[in-house]
């Protein structure tokens, strides 16, 4: 047999090296345990107990450091790798081949209380109108809040029924929103990760179910704008062209987000029209421009997620086009946001302690741009939804500096 001619051969070459040069137990041990260039041979099953020990054989009598203070003499025993031994049923490998890893399904989203409190027949549109998710009707209302607050006379609160009204519109508008995103995007939907679990692109709702839903949310929305002056019953109902064609932009365009600012910051015009009747453009274009400034940095933030999915659908975004600049590009936006809120709150003759909170915000602002990890999915998720402290930064602002103008 083979084997103990390999054994033999195998120690005697340690005992010559041993003899050249001694090495520590631990050193020795190391260098006999460590696997072969080549790699270690394939495993097969440990047929005995016996062939076990066709690992360990004693080399020689091995002087223990303290030699000198006892003349006791230790064996050394050597477990020698597997690749010293011919490949045969009596192989003493014990270890058995190890599947490669799988990677692990994703952890199941957090229940929200959509899923504990809405009945299950009308959970999935629901989750159409985003309900689960409420930091979009959040960044479409701030701006209606905003501007509501900045056009109240000096002194006094701004028109809380104003305020509650445009608070539902901006959950019934950012419903139909998501509503027409989903049925023109649902067969790009299933192909991103983060985006095939929606009920167009899972199956859970039909198109025609979609267009129905969309339908009442419409109508809904629609008995909240007749409430409001026919100067904002206008210019508020030509704010339907860009809801409906913004979900179109990602295919044509680089600059969706820039688009989704004229949308999403619709409400900075609209608020001021339902108090004034009218619109004052010192006040309320640095406002809107602002408003589309900010949407370009949380959203191109927000896109960041998706980018890797973006480039295999074919669709664009401002992620995208900044790419490794996208700190620059959004850092730029973000002075450009705090310099139109400055401008319009002093064309506004608002108080100081507007100018505390706008500081507050622009720090808040600077701590999401300079800490985010662009190619961290869920950072630029944290960093998106906190964009609503923000909103509420400056809302408070334009609220003390009205109190004591």
């Amino acid at each position: 047999m083979a084997a103990p001619a390999l054994l033999r051969a195998a120690a005697a070459e340690l005992r010559r090296r041993a003899r050249r040069s001694p090495l520590p137990l631990p050193a020795l041990s190391s260098l006999l345990s460590s696997p072969s260039p080549q790699g270690p041979a394939p495993s097969r099953p440990d047929p005995s107990p016996l062939a076990h020990r066709r690992h360990l054989i004693t080399l020689r009598r091995w002087p223990h450091p303290a030699a000198s203070a006892s003349p006791e003499l230790l064996y050394t025993r050597i477990l020698l790798p597997s690749h010293f031994l011919p490949a045969s049923p009596l192989s003493t490998s014990t270890s058995s081949p190890q599947p490669a890893d799988k990677a692990l399904p994703p952890p199941a989203p957090p229940l929200t209380w959509v899923d504990k409190w809405i009945p299950e027949t009308a959970r999935p549109y629901a989750m159409l109108a985003r309900l689960d998710k409420p930091i979009g009707t959040w960044l479409l209302a701030w701006p209606c809040m905003w501007s509501i607050t900045i056009a109240a006379m000096p002194g006094q609160l701004p028109d809380l029924k104003m305020l509650a009204l445009f608070g539902c519109g901006a959950v019934l508008l950012r419903g139909a929103g998501c509503t027409v995103n989903d049925l023109l995007d649902r067969d790009i939907d299933n192909k991103v990760e983060r985006t095939k679990s929606r009920p167009f692109a899972s199956g859970v709702l039909t198109p025609l179910q979609g267009v129905g839903f969309l339908g009442f949310q419409l109508l809904l929305g629609l008995g909240i704008l007749l409430q409001l002056n026919n100067y904002s019953r206008i210019l508020g109902a030509s704010s339907l062209l860009l809801v409906f064609s913004y979900p179109l932009m990602k295919r044509f365009t680089f600059w969706p987000q820039a688009y989704l600012g004229l949308t999403f910051n619709w409400g900075a015009l609209l608020g001021w029209a339902a108090i004034k009747e009218s619109l004052d453009p010192a006040v309320v274009l640095p406002l809107y421009t602002a408003g589309i400034c900010w949407t370009l940095v949380y959203d191109t933030i927000y896109a960041h997620q998706d980018k890797e999915d973006d480039l295999k659908v074919g669709v664009k975004s401002t992620a995208l086009r900044f790419g490794d600049l996208t700190k620059y590009w959004i850092s730029g936006f973000g002075a450009a946001c705090i310099g139109s809120l400055a401008l319009s709150g002093y064309n506004a003759d608002l108080g100081w302690p507007y100018y505390p909170f706008l500081g507050a915000a622009a720090a808040q602002l600077a701590w999401q741009i300079s800490t985010v990890e662009l190619s961290n999915r869920s950072d630029c998720n944290r960093k998106f939804v906190s964009n609503k402290w923000f909103g509420a930064l400056v809302f408070s602002g334009i609220f003390f500096g009205r109190l004591v103008s």
